[in-house]
């Protein structure tokens, strides 16, 4: 008999890519052989986002040419910018998202093309969009001014200009830059996974991209930075160590930690402790708090803070709105996925896994009055 199929292909590879790799045991991260905690700090997101659409760290002159070319993506097409106010009303953060990528696909000139030149300019295009997307959300539904962006600014500093109204100060811009490098890829997670699916049929990058954002808005995927902070706001405290431990007693599970791959410290989570710590001199508190909530889950249940953790505080203290968080993560993230439906559909097999059939056999059809 054939072995059982594994429950949600865990462990299964699922495609060939070049575009990052994991060292669980080791808790170790790369983006096309670069280790994370050599990029992070170091690499800006504009070089990282080239580095996974075009395959190289940009020189002086290729960084250039890139940034000029995701300057001129910012700009929204018709249908968005006539939507967005109607989208706002209706739609919360992860849902308007989705319609306003698909949307803009309309407005793509290449939007009918997956040639490798094609999916290079909409990669960029939809690189530089989505931060946009994100502020012109927020200050729809807020009814907020949007600020125009700073051409001195980089894509990290235009958005926290855009969101919070204020221009960000350069280490802010600097250290939100580095949340955006430590989020751009990490291999076959779930919203990347259906991104291939959908290019592997050779559907366009938009269709790939919002099966993508699909898939990050379901809870078991995104959401958990969020989480997180809501249960930081949640707490005295003064009952930090005996509200978590009352929680684990009661086998709630404490949103931020544990990962399917790690068996040690996510690496991108050294950073963001770090970057928490740093930004929380003027408010101590939810840095604290996270300090000692990773202490007691470490203690009570021997699991590490995974990327989300530090996460929720570094945005709050960033000035990021709490429900904002998982878009944020797309903002990122966009660079990863159109990376890999470019990578699918230079070297394209249809996927189509196999199943295993559960259900009753040997059914018989009656009418429906012998029913």
């Amino acid at each position: 008999m054939a072995d059982k199929p594994t429950k949600g292909l865990a462990d299964v590879v699922a495609a060939s890519t070049a575009l990052s790799d994991i060292d669980g045991k080791a808790g170790r991260l790369f983006y096309r052989g670069y280790d994370i905690h050599d990029l992070a700090g170091h690499a800006t997101f504009e070089e990282t986002a080239h580095l996974l659409q075009r395959g190289t760290l940009p020189n002086r002159e290729q960084l250039q040419a890139y940034s000029a070319e995701l300057v001129r993506g910012r700009e929204l097409g018709a249908l968005v910018a006539a939507n967005i106010a109607e989208i706002a009303e209706k739609q919360k953060p992860m849902e308007a998202l989705r319609s306003l990528v698909s949307l803009s696909g309309a407005d793509d000139p290449d939007k009918s093309s997956i040639e490798p030149e094609a999916n290079l300019r909409k990669a960029a295009r939809l690189t530089a969009q989505q931060p946009l997307l994100v502020a012109r959300y927020h200050a729809a539904r807020t009814g907020a001014p949007l600020p125009d962006a700073d051409p001195s600014l980089s894509i990290a500093g235009n958005f926290l200009l855009q969101i919070t109204g204020r221009r960000p100060s350069e280490r802010a811009a600097e250290l939100f830059d580095t949340c955006l490098v430590l989020h751009a890829d990490h291999t076959m997670n779930a919203s990347t996974f259906a991104a291939r699916v959908c290019a592997a049929t050779l559907s366009d990058m938009h269709s790939a991209i919002v099966a993508a954002i699909g898939t990050l808005k379901g809870p078991l995927h995104g959401g958990a930075n969020e989480q997180v902070m809501k249960t930081l706001e949640s707490l005295d405290p003064s009952q930090v160590a005996q509200s978590v431990r009352d929680k684990l007693a009661a086998g709630e599970k404490i949103m931020g930690f544990g990962h399917r791959v790690y068996k040690t410290e996510d690496p991108r989570a050294t950073h963001l402790r770090r970057m928490s710590e740093e930004l929380s001199a003027e408010e101590p508190k939810f840095y604290q708090m996270s300090k000692e909530m990773e202490e007691i889950v470490f203690e009570t249940k021997g699991l590490y803070p995974n990327v989300d953790f530090y996460a929720a505080s570094v945005y709050h203290y960033l000035g990021i709105p709490t429900d904002l968080f998982t878009p944020v993560f797309s903002i990122s993230r966009m660079s990863g996925w159109t990376a890999h439906v470019i990578e699918q559909h230079a070297d394209n097999r249809l996927i189509r896994p196999d199943s295993e059939y559960i259900g009753e056999r040997d059914q018989k059809w009656k009418p429906i009055d012998e029913r």
